[in-house]
């Protein structure tokens, strides 16, 4: 009968080690698969260094670009800024001398306005009128 439970278990561990050996060969196909996906990522992994170096050169190229770009603007406008200046100085003298205009045609048109009020007060009108036509006539002789 001891033999019996001794073959028993043999026949136990023999099934345990088939069934065993089975489990290993599945994992054995299904790890071969992502032994060939680990490959591929790093076959892509590989290329990775090459790229940022060039996705690098081409940033700092283009951050150079800027730069160039940006001084040249401010040079541009460093060399426009004495003409801005000018053009303000000019509108500034503008705005004086027609505003020194303006207040001396106010001050003829006032004087002007008073010097109406007093012919119109005096009843000066004709004597002014005549006056006037006296000299248009002396004027037209001289010609």
């Amino acid at each position: 009968m001891a033999d019996w439970i001794l073959i028993v278990l043999g026949i136990g561990a023999v099934l345990i080690g088939v069934g065993l050996l089975g489990v290993a060969a599945f994992l054995f196909l299904k790890l071969g698969g992502a032994g060939k996906l680990i490959a591929s990522a790093q076959k892509t992994t590989d290329q990775l260094p090459e790229q940022m170096e060039g996705i690098t050169s081409q940033i700092t190229d283009v951050l150079q670009t800027g730069n160039e770009t940006l001084q040249q603007a401010n040079q541009q406008i460093k060399e426009l800024s004495p003409l801005f200046y000018l053009i303000g100085d000019a509108g500034r003298a503008t705005h004086n001398m027609s505003s020194s205009v303006l207040k001396t045609a106010n001050q003829l048109q006032e004087t002007t306005e008073e010097a109406n009020m007093t012919i119109a007060n005096k009843n000066l009108q004709g004597i002014y009128g005549l006056a006037t036509i006296g000299y248009f006539l002396v004027q037209m002789n001289k010609k």
